[in-house]
């Protein structure tokens, strides 16, 4: 036996297969020489969510005056074939779909993990509303428009959404306290806009009610470029703080002892939430129902105990392009605004939601 052998380290035993971590709901996926795990139900909606978008992009981009062929519209998006129609008419309205439909899940996400009720979203406790109080505002008293009707629905959501927390902050903040006063608010605030309306000059006034319905049409693409923006600074903030709110979400006592700042964890989740529906109301109006269902239908397909972002905003992203492509083709060729659509839609699914509250009471 050499000197060399004699020097040599023993092979060190494989760990018994009982060490080893045992995921069986769980898919290791490697990255940068790391495991990330991921559950398989969360995995297949966004592999379902993702080819349902792009199935539906195609629709959008295809559908029109007249149905373009899958030649033209790959040539379109190739720059082989160019089309105007398809790239600088159609194609605003799909990506302002998808990333409008993603903002409103995650904001849904947001006030509903923050309030632990489903019924917790923007719409729901007036800051769709507020939003749109804003923007009547620079419109209406200001004569404001484009960038300053945006920063003025921001700054609308974001005092709707500070008199909401403060008036359901009395003896602890309670989510259904929340839910109650903003619903309350919510009414104050749309008669405060039919007023701003009524008051309003005939052609500021029908731009308004038009405004209010919720719509892509005429969307393009420098209408999208500020809002991208924002809502991915919004999105990756979130994403950034996703556990902290998530472990908020478990209770109040349980994300203390995770040192969890819970003043200031609420307060960020407040203005992304509002951030997130204060931009798509600024260029698109108030899109109802979608911050409301999204996130619960992401949260029954992932089977996920809280309500998590990444399939609120999947199934936010393909609920508004669902949407939208009925909106377009149900009058044909008179496009409905879309909020007209997800307002039906929202309400069938409203009676269903209240109702099954009221049978586990």
């Amino acid at each position: 036996m050499s000197g060399n052998e004699l020097i040599a380290p023993a092979p060190r035993p494989e760990p018994p297969q009982a060490d080893r971590p045992h995921r069986p709901n769980q898919v290791r996926i490697p990255v940068r020489g790391r495991a990330l795990w991921i559950e398989r139900r969360t995995l297949g909606l966004i592999i379902g969510a993702g080819a349902a978008m792009l199935v539906l992009a195609y629709i959008g981009l295809s559908f029109g005056s007249s149905w373009s062929t899958p030649g033209e519209v790959f040539g379109a998006l190739t720059g082989t074939q160019p089309s105007v129609v398809i790239a600088e008419w159609r194609g605003p309205r799909v990506v302002a779909a998808i990333l409008f439909g993603a903002a409103l899940g995650v904001a849904g996400a947001i006030f509903q993990n923050l309030t632990r009720n489903p019924m917790g979203s923007p719409d729901i406790i007036g800051l769709d509303a507020g939003a749109y109080t804003g923007a009547l505002l620079v419109m209406t008293v200001f004569a404001g428009a484009g960038a300053t009707v945006a920063f003025g629905s921001v700054v609308g959501g974001l005092i709707t959404a500070v008199v909401v927390y403060v008036l359901s902050r009395s003896n602890g903040l309670s989510g259904m306290r929340l839910v109650v006063i903003g619903i309350a608010v919510n009414a104050m605030v749309t008669a405060l806009n039919n007023w701003l309306i009524l008051r309003a000059e005939l052609e500021v006034a029908m731009a308004a009610v038009g405004w209010n319905s919720g719509s892509l049409n005429g969307i393009d693409w420098e209408d999208l470029v500020m809002p991208a923006a924002i809502i991915g600074v919004l999105l990756l903030g979130i994403a950034l703080r996703a556990h902290a709110m998530h472990q908020s979400a478990l209770g109040d006592s349980v994300a203390i002892s995770t040192g969890v700042g819970l003043e200031r964890q609420r307060l960020l989740m407040v203005f992304i939430g509002v951030g997130c529906t204060a931009t798509v109301t600024s260029v698109a109006g108030p899109v109802v129902f979608v911050a409301l269902a999204a996130p619960q239908i992401g949260r029954r397909l992932a089977r996920a105990p809280g309500i998590p972002l990444l399939p609120a905003a999947l199934c936010g992203a393909v609920l508004l392009q669902v949407a939208d492509l009925i909106a377009q083709m149900l009058l044909a060729p008179v496009s409905l605004p879309v909020g007209v659509v997800t307002t039906a839609i929202g309400g069938c699914y409203l009676i269903w939601l209240l109702a099954q509250e009221v049978r586990r009471r």
